[in-house]
Parts: C-alpha cells; sequence; structure tokens
C-alpha cells in the first residue's frame, strides 16, 4: 500500500466536498489543539459522513472499502477467528481464495492486528477497510446467525418439562402458592433458568434493543423488545417458569426476592461478546405477578459524536460555535429517551480536548468517558444534583455537566456558576426550546439570572432512519404536501422516501434511529421577552424570526433527504 495523493485531493477527486470547503477544514484544523485529521474535520463540519471518509482513506491507500451491510460472509469463514479477537482487533473475515483471507479492517496499516490473524488462519492477508461501526454490528450479527433463539428457547423449555424441579402456579393476585423463598432461590439457580434468562438477555442484545420487557400475562409471560423506540413482541414462554425468572432477573439485579408487592430498582453489569453493559432494572407488581424491564447501556458504544447526532449542517455549525463558549448554560430538552445524554456526551467528548477539567453528576452514569470526572448521584448519602454540583464548583471546573434540572435548587446552582464563568450543560423534560425558558420561570428562577445564564436551548427527538437496502421513491398525495406546508409547483415532483421491508431490516423498512433538532440560541429580544415573563409562544415567533428551525421544519428537510418517512414524522414530531 503507498500513499499516492493528499486525503483532501481524494476527497475533491471522488466529489465529495470542493476545494474550497476542503481549505475551510485546513484553517479550522489549524486552530484545533488536538491533531484531528483532516477527514476528521471533514466530518465534524459535516461536510462528508463517516463511511465517505473511510471510503476516501481506502482510495488513498489503494485499499477497497467494503460496505459490510451488503457483503455476503460465509458462516464457515467466521470459525477462522474467533469473536473476542475479530472485536479486540476491530477485525472480520469476508472471503477466502487461493489461501488469500480477505479481512475487513478498521485500520488496514494495522501490521501487528494482520500479521496475528495470519498465524491464526495460515492463510496469506488481503486487508479491506470498513467504518469501525460497520465491523462492529456486523460482527454482533454475524456471529450469533444462525443460531435460532426460537429453537433454543424451546429447548430451554423442554429442560423446565424434563428437569425434576417442582414446579407452582401463580395465582390471579400475582403470588405463588406454596412456595417458600428458599425453594423460589433455589428454583432460580436451576440451569434452564439461567439458560432462559440469558437467552433473553442475549435477544435483546442482538436486536439492538433499548429495552427488554419482561411482561407477566394471565397464561403466559411475554417477552417484548424495544428496538428503534418501537416495542416488538419477540418471545412467550410458560407461565409455569414465571416465578423462577423473574426471581432469576431479581438476583442478578441484587434485589429482595421475597419483596413482591412493592417496586424495587437494581442493576447488572456484565461483559457480553467483548462487550462491557450495563443493565438498569425496574420491578412493578402487577395483577399478574411483577413486571421486569431492562434497561440495556452499551458501555462501549460507539455512537458519540456530534458528526453522529443526524444534525443538519447549518445547525451544526452554529451549535458548535455555542459550545465553544466558555461560560453559560447550555440545556437540551425532550422527553425520556429521546437522545439528550447522548448529545451531551457528544458535547463533552468535542470539548475534551485536556487542557479542561470536565465534571459530571449524573443518574446514572451512562457512558464512562476517559479524560472526565464523573459522579454518581446517591441521595441516600446525601448526594443529590443540587449537593454534588455545589460541591463540584470548588474542584475547579471549566465545564460542569448536570444529567438533569429537577428543581429550582438545582437550577439556581447552576445559573450562578454560569455567572461566575463557567460552561454548564444539562437537560430538562420540555417539549421545544422556548419551553425551556419558562420552565426555568416556574421553577422560580429570577428571570434576570435565566436571561442572564442560558445562552442556548437545544430541543430533539428520535426518528426512525428509512433502511438504506429497501428504500425506494414515491410521490406522496399533493394534500400532504400542503399539509406539511412544502411550496411545490404543479411541474416539480415532490419525492418522498419509505422502505419496503426486508430481512436487513427485519421487514420494518427502518434501520437506526437519528435526531430531529431545534437550536435557539439567545439573543437580546429574547432575554427582553425572558425578563418581561413572556410566554413560550412569543418567544418561539421571535426565536424563528432570528434564525431558529423549528422541529418541524427540521423533519420536513430529513424527509427530502430521504433520511426518514412522513408517517414517522407524523408519529413523532407531531404527536409528541
Amino acid at each position: 500500500m503507498q500513499k499516492t495523493e493528499s486525503i483532501g485531493d481524494t476527497f475533491i477527486r471522488l466529489g465529495l466536498v470542493t476545494q474550497e470547503q476542503v481549505n475551510q477544514a485546513l484553517e479550522k484544523q489549524k486552530l484545533l489543539k488536538r491533531q484531528d485529521s483532516l477527514g476528521d474535520v471533514l466530518v465534524s463540519m459535516g461536510l462528508v459522513s463517516e463511511r465517505d471518509r473511510v471510503r476516501a482513506l481506502g482510495e488513498q491507500w489503494g485499499v477497497p472499502f467494503l460496505d459490510l451491510a451488503d457483503v455476503e460472509i460465509d458462516a464457515a469463514l467466521l470459525k477462522l477467528v474467533a469473536q473476542n479477537t475479530a472485536r479486540k482487533l476491530k477485525v472480520l473475515p469476508v472471503a477466502k481464495k487461493n489461501g488469500k483471507l480477505t479481512l475487513a479492517m478498521k485500520n488496514p496499516l494495522d501490521i501487528f492486528a494482520i500479521d496475528e490473524v495470519r498465524m491464526m488462519t495460515g492463510c496469506d492477508v488481503e486487508p479491506a477497510v470498513a467504518t469501525e461501526e460497520d465491523i462492529i454490528n456486523a460482527i454482533s450479527r454475524l456471529y450469533r446467525a444462525g443460531v435460532n433463539v426460537s429453537e433454543q428457547v424451546n429447548d430451554v423449555i423442554k429442560e423446565f418439562d424434563t428437569a425434576d424441579i417442582n414446579f407452582t402456579a401463580v395465582d390471579g393476585n400475582g403470588d405463588e402458592e406454596d412456595i417458600s423463598i428458599e425453594q423460589l432461590r433455589e428454583l432460580s439457580e436451576e440451569a434452564p433458568v439461567i439458560k432462559l434468562a440469558n437467552l433473553i438477555i442475549g435477544r435483546g442484545i442482538s436486536d439492538g434493543a433499548s429495552d427488554i420487557h419482561v411482561e407477566p400475562q394471565k397464561d403466559c409471560v411475554k417477552i417484548r423488545l424495544r428496538v428503534d423506540g418501537i416495542l416488538h413482541e419477540v418471545m412467550q414462554v410458560p407461565k409455569k417458569v414465571q416465578a423462577s425468572l423473574i426471581s432469576r432477573f431479581k438476583i442478578m439485579a441484587e434485589m429482595d426476592i421475597a419483596t413482591k408487592r412493592a417496586p424495587q430498582d437494581g442493576r447488572i453489569g456484565a461483559v457480553i461478546d467483548g462487550r462491557q453493559f450495563d443493565f438498569r432494572v425496574s420491578t412493578l407488581p402487577s395483577v399478574f405477578g411483577e413486571k421486569i424491564v431492562l434497561r440495556i447501556l452499551d458501555k462501549s458504544s460507539i455512537s458519540i459524536g456530534l458528526h453522529k447526532l443526524g444534525l443538519l449542517p447549518e445547525t451544526l455549525e452554529r451549535f458548535e460555535s455555542l459550545i465553544s463558549r466558555t461560560y453559560g448554560i447550555i440545556l437540551v430538552t425532550g422527553p425520556t429517551g429521546s437522545g439528550k445524554s447522548t448529545t451531551l456526551y457528544s458535547v463533552l467528548s468535542k470539548l475534551n480536548s485536556g487542557e479542561k477539567n470536565i465534571l459530571t453528576i449524573e443518574d446514572p452514569v451512562e457512558y464512562e468517558v476517559q479524560g472526565l470526572t464523573q459522579v454518581q448521584i446517591n441521595p441516600k448519602a446525601g448526594l443529590t444534583f443540587a449537593a454534588g454540583l455545589r460541591t463540584m464548583l470548588r474542584q475547579d471546573p471549566d465545564i460542569a455537566m448536570v444529567g438533569e434540572i429537577r428543581d429550582g435548587e438545582t437550577a439556581t446552582i447552576a445559573t450562578e456558576a454560569a455567572l461566575t464563568g463557567h460552561l454548564v450543560l444539562s437537560t430538562l423534560h420540555t417539549n421545544d426550546a422556548p419551553g425551556a425558558l419558562t420552565r426555568l420561570v416556574d421553577m422560580q428562577i429570577e428571570p434576570f439570572l435565566i436571561a442572564s445564564s442560558v445562552i442556548g436551548v437545544l430541543a430533539q427527538r428520535l426518528v426512525r432512519v428509512v433502511c438504506p437496502k429497501c428504500k425506494e421513491q414515491y410521490q406522496p398525495p399533493r394534500d400532504a404536501i400542503k399539509r406539511l406546508g412544502i411550496e411545490s409547483d404543479g411541474d416539480t415532483k415532490v419525492l418522498f422516501y419509505r422502505g419496503k421491508g426486508c430481512d436487513h431490516c427485519r421487514g420494518n423498512g427502518y434501520k437506526g434511529r437519528l435526531g430531529v433538532y431545534e437550536l435557539m440560541i439567545m439573543n437580546d429580544r429574547i432575554r427582553d421577552l425572558v425578563l418581561q415573563k413572556a410566554s413560550s409562544h412569543l418567544i418561539r415567533e421571535v426565536a424563528v424570526e432570528s434564525g431558529m428551525k423549528s422541529l418541524r421544519d427540521d423533519a420536513i428537510a430529513k424527509i427530502l433527504l430521504g433520511q426518514t418517512t412522513l408517517e414517522e414524522c407524523l408519529r413523532v414530531i407531531y404527536a409528541g
């Protein structure tokens, strides 16, 4: 492999950027204190995608680029490289011909990884390049392919039937009849129960679920997964295993299995397929027994990064300018599960240059980021958001991140911190960006403090992305175009996109999610309205006049770009 041209020339030759854009990126690269590559800078500016950056890297070094979603891989090849090794080296065997193994790699110049695979397989290695995200996802998908979870569950259920285990029925109140706590504990430690619990967790991880719901019904236990924000039923297990299965999850989460009539919370930490996971477990007594929900947090998630969130180039540029300020409050708002924490971590990752003292206080700490001091609240020990933030300000911070502003005390300390020269990042539960300012007023925060400290608000939602494998164009009805406010003359065709449904997206027509945003940057007109305690709709009018693109406008732009669908935006934006 030999470099034949600069990476900037490669981007230009591929038609991804112009010379002017490369020059702008080079100027920005000089201003960065970190040694970001030109490709990384172009990605951060929203001018190219991560996939295009890696493709250009392959072109530059004369290495083929592979889109792993399009590559058919023989299951026999996966036996050549163990899953743990593939995950550690960020590689994947994709083809073998005449004793030569084609290896998809995050870094095709990693001679140590090439040598390790060569010694392991006895094959000459021909490197190819793929994105790190594609490699990780392909490893998770392919090494589990061929494992029929439904068949495994059926096999485990048969083990329950053949094992010498005395299961008891569950009555209509959700109570186990004639069963002691010790018997329940013994049942939960039987091999079939452990296998079933592990299968359910494994299915959740392999499907990319954010939550696993274990729901007792009258005559069965239903297992549902939340994937891309939507719940899907994936299996049902017999009612007779309910008591032992629920107890198994409670023991794993270090809960009290004797307590069945009161809600409980716990956590499970586990390393699965070389990835570190944290499961937040919650129980809720119901008519037919305790319902359990496991929130899956992938500690090794690689989705953090401003350029990966789905911000439009103009919005990304304005937001990057906002977060580069040295003091003030930046709020991220939206309902639960709208990606607020991921946005905040992406901001911190961007600002984490090693020259700033960055502290966070969270509930819980969802991602561990090297270089940050992260604190988890502990109300029993007196460590609340307010108390933690007050202590953090004595730790000489440059940037403080508060997981959520829940009360007036925390909000007051945050505003005071912003006014004394700190950059404060936090979240609020409001429907839109202007609503964050009126929410702070409702918390009894003095309007002059809000006007002086808040520098910007980013409101967001998550919408599902049209599956790239079965994406098709269609012309929407004229009334739908008119209802969205899209201007179109009679001669110009407006094209929307949708997914037909395929194996890649499991027939849903969607694969993955991206954000829809509205960014409100404070100015003198908005500050005057805050001082007057104006309503949020008046603040919205001024913000839009000042250049704010609303959630609705951002969603329409992404529909026209073919990233999502009209139905999805109606579900999330208009209903939300």
